[in-house]
């Protein structure tokens, strides 16, 4: 709103505005940034590969793909030099995301290195066909010595780099765990 982006009626809106009702708003995005993925020598722990996917063991700390306040240093800059000092063809330059680990997890991730692969990895994602397993260091005592947490997990209403679990299922994706 500090940029004049959002105008009510033609005037622009403050964080203070309150809309009452036939009120026009509008809103002017500004043009994407281009963002180009840099080679960078980031070591990376393969653990397969061939002609359509690399799988990766993601050390904790790296960032998957740039975003706000992530620019470089991430998993697509380290994919970037490894295929291009590698001499391999991917269609992109640096492979194409099927799915993400946090920032601070570490764990598995297949990339693919062509659309075709993308789009069968996706849809066994999407079908649940392809099965992920977590395991967490947790300190401190249970009163069970096993059970099952059942929630939505989403983003925070409060703090949108956040996630939050919504009981009530109001929001977020289903997810289960077993402990």
């Amino acid at each position: 709103m500090e940029s004049g982006c959002v105008t009510v009626n033609g005037k622009a809106a403050t964080k203070s505005s309150r809309l009452a009702g036939g009120e026009t708003v509008e809103v002017t995005l500004p043009e994407a940034e281009e963002t180009e993925v840099v080679a960078q020598d980031i070591p990376l722990d393969v653990v397969y590969e061939d002609d359509d996917v690399i799988i990766i063991n993601k050390q904790a700390g790296l960032v998957v793909h740039p975003g706000h306040g992530n620019f470089d240093g991430t998993l697509l800059n380290a994919l970037a030099y490894h295929f291009k000092n590698t001499n391999q063809k991917v269609e992109n330059g640096f492979g194409y995301l099927v799915h993400r680990i946090d920032k601070d997890t570490t764990g598995l991730m297949i990339v693919a290195k062509n659309e075709t692969a993308q789009t069968v990895l996706a849809k066994q994602f999407f079908e649940h066909s392809i099965t992920r397993r977590y395991q967490a260091l947790v300190w401190g005592d249970f009163a069970d010595e096993e059970g099952t947490i059942e929630g939505h997990i989403g983003r925070s209403t409060k703090d949108r780099v956040a996630m939050a679990v919504y009981p009530d299922g109001s929001q977020g994706k289903s997810a289960v765990t077993h402990y």
